[in-house]
């Protein structure tokens, strides 16, 4: 029999979660910004993206029971993936000479929240990633 500290996730794992699920609400919201845009997503767009985060939102959620094959799940599509999805529209932008100055004095406000939105996502993500793979992470997921 195991005792409850056993089965509870570590604080590195539980802020870990918490970041995830931080990531993916910074993410739903950046999809409803973007209805403000002059070219918004479609609604199809808007249902299958929410679709997809609340799967991940599951998978996420499934971290706190230690089974390593989901740590490792979480790390590859959201740690990885979608370190990608979040990048390469930036990253191409910049290297087609886009000027991130000339961005900041001409943006309209639901292009900087976006923009705003955008970073913290990828923030949340990156620290999710480092919080899952510490110490007492390790050992919790070891233990499953």
């Amino acid at each position: 029999m195991t005792s409850v500290a056993e089965r509870t996730a570590p604080p590195t794992v539980q802020l870990s979660v918490l970041l995830w699920l931080s990531a993916i609400g910074a993410g739903a919201i950046e999809a409803l910004i973007h209805l403000l845009f002059p070219e918004p997503p479609t609604f199809g767009r808007l249902g299958a993206r929410f679709a997809i985060y609340a799967v991940l939102a599951v998978l996420v959620l499934a971290l706190r029971t230690g089974r390593n094959p989901v740590r490792w799940t979480v790390a590859v599509l959201l740690g990885g993936f979608g370190t990608l999805s979040l990048v390469i529209e930036p990253v191409s932008w910049l290297l087609a000479g886009g000027s991130p100055g000339l961005f900041l004095v001409t943006a309209d406000a639901p292009a900087l929240v976006a923009a705003a939105l955008r970073a913290a996502h990828v923030v949340a993500v990156w620290s999710a990633l480092v919080l899952m793979f510490r110490p007492a992470a390790n050992a919790f997921f070891a233990r499953r």
